[in-house]
């Protein structure tokens, strides 16, 4: 395939600026892009195997998610003591969480800290963006550009963009023409917002919403949420740390964190392994109920069956139904609130503190956006087919282009011209979610095809950069040139993320986790739903057998 001629004259530049004899600072073994947890992980392991490298960041710090999802009341769905880095025993050691499950403030103070104690920021360029990247094939080198004007060469390119950084505010027609403040829940002003004595309008209850509602609430003079689609929410039970489960926790990590990168979804827990229809209908409430009382998302861990038999399924979901219309005290407010059109846990599930109980309060009003839908957005206020609900703020909790959209938001180019967006466009294809065919030395970190989004973040980080760390090595010292992955190798890990998926009840629901929060976007399931200690073996495995299915070249 011919370069198209913006890819040439982008190379033809790169060249001119040096190419092969580029200055040792715009030359590198290694680009990183993004500076969250997988970023500065990466970081980490390529200056540890004594490579130069150079990361870029569109923010002005760490800590990624964490550092642009500000808004009240943000929060991790894993414990405290399980999201956390566990590559340095003295690192993990010596932090102390505060709570259950850590607020998006104190994970941000905890990236500092990683930063601070491996003295990252040297290495990362701020509040640079990466525009675009091209493969230049007679040199064996990626072509980095930047917003800030970068021209940067390197062996390897690898994406730490995360799967949830792309924000999307729908095209509603007059969101131009409101009179007040407007704000992204994934580009929260770091300064905060006022919302006493304001007539707020949140749009949107995903994961983000139905955690920034309750606090909204309570400082709002009133709080219009706009729900098209109702979702499944657990409770969190938050507390204080428990300074004694901390110690034995830090006694016993070597243990907890072996059983975390075997588990299912890369955290401590129980799963029931028997099946949910041959419970009886005492035995599943009480072990509905034990949950329950637990908190957080062992809930779908009651029952092996759930993510995989409807009728299963459905007695899980009434439960949580039934817990609903418990909670809430309008009737008609509960049934809205009770979601009814796809299997609990098809979805992002969410943990939340007082979320339905918000609905209780005399200052928060619930519209169905799905029987009249959003018009259009007023000078003061937003318009339904049924009603105009007047606002001096609008919250947008509207979620992301995930897992593909922050890939797709560089301009990158592999072999022959062809362009990422273009092998892409039917939808997401790669080997292991770690290379995309035509793109040498491209490794992409949790990416379409790994189970990233359905397990816990930081265990399937640091699996990704470790096994790309001791790939880089190896390659060095073999002195192979490039690694791709092999297009037969591809098509077939695609057909088994597939097949894989196809088995369970995930592709039931209209999710982001099929792009269908994005119109226009393939109907693809992106995630490996095979678990984390499967999917470890794998990627094991075929390092193991030297790289099976993958193409090196000297």
């Amino acid at each position: 395939m011919p370069l198209d001629d913006a890819t040439t004259r982008f190379l033809e530049q790169m060249s001119e600026a040096g190419g092969d004899a580029l200055e040792p600072a715009m030359r590198y073994d290694a680009v990183v892009v993004g500076a969250g947890f997988a970023g500065m992980y990466m970081l980490h392991r390529l200056r540890g195997l004594g490579l130069t490298v150079r990361g870029f960041e569109t923010g002005d710090g760490v800590g990624g998610t964490w550092y642009w999802n500000r808004y009240p009341g943000a929060r991790c769905d894993v414990e405290s003591m399980q999201y956390s880095y566990s590559f340095d025993e003295e690192l993990q050691q010596e932090w102390e969480w505060s709570e259950r499950y850590p607020s998006q403030p104190e994970i941000l103070l905890y990236a500092n800290h990683v930063a601070d104690r491996f003295d990252l920021r040297r290495d990362i360029r701020f509040e640079t963006r990466v525009t675009r990247a091209a493969y230049d094939e007679s040199a064996n080198l990626w072509r980095v550009e930047t917003d800030r004007g970068d021209h940067v060469s390197a062996t390897y390119l690898i994406t730490a963009v995360g799967c949830l950084s792309a924000a999307r505010i729908p095209d509603f027609p007059g969101a131009g023409s409101f009179r007040g403040p407007s704000h992204h829940t994934g580009r929260w002003p770091h300064e905060g917002v006022n919302f006493t004595g304001r007539r707020v309008a949140v749009i949107g209850t995903g994961s983000s919403g139905i955690q920034a509602i309750p606090v909204i609430a309570e400082r709002a003079e009133h709080v219009t949420v706009f729900q098209r689609t109702a979702n499944y929410s657990l409770p969190a039970w938050n507390r204080p740390m428990d300074p004694a489960y901390a110690q034995w926790v830090k006694a016993n990590y070597a243990e907890l964190r072996a059983g975390m990168r075997t588990s299912p979804a890369g955290v401590m827990g129980t799963s029931n392994t028997t099946s949910a229809l041959e419970a009886t209908e005492e035995e599943r409430l009480r072990e509905f109920e034990t949950r329950w009382a637990k908190g957080g998302v062992s809930f779908l861990g009651a029952y092996g069956d759930t993510a995989i038999d409807p009728a299963a399924n459905e007695i899980s979901a009434e439960f949580v139904r039934g817990k609903i219309r418990e909670i809430v005290t309008d009737p008609r407010v509960a049934e809205l609130l009770a979601p009814k059109d796809h299997p609990i846990g098809t979805k992002r599930i969410c943990i939340d503190t007082g979320y339905y109980a918000t609905y209780n309060r005399p200052n928060v009003t619930l519209v169905d956006v799905r029987t009249a839908p959003i018009e259009e957005i007023t000078p003061t206020g937003v318009r339904t087919a049924d009603a105009e609900y007047p606002a001096d703020m609008i919250v947008y909790a509207t979620g992301y282009d995930a897992m593909t959209g922050p890939l797709l938001g560089i301009d990158i180019t592999g072999k022959g011209g062809l362009s990422l967006r273009r092998k892409w466009a039917a939808g997401p294809r790669t080997y292991l979610g770690l290379m995309t065919a035509g793109f040498p030395n491209l490794f992409t970190i949790t990416g379409p095809g790994s189970p990233s989004v359905l397990s816990n973040m930081m265990v399937s980080i640091e699996q990704h950069v470790e096994w790309i760390a001791d790939c880089v090595e190896r390659l060095r010292a073999g002195g192979i040139a490039t690694i791709d992955a092999d297009p037969a190798a591809e098509d077939a890990w695609v057909e088994h993320v597939n097949e894989v998926a196809g088995h369970t009840l995930y592709p039931r629901a209209d999710s982001w986790y099929l792009g269908a929060n994005i119109p226009g976007k393939p109907r693809v399931f992106m995630p490996y739903v095979g678990g984390v200690g499967a999917y470890r073996q794998k990627c094991d495995q075929v390092a193991a057998d030297g790289y099976a299915g993958f193409v090196l070249s000297a």
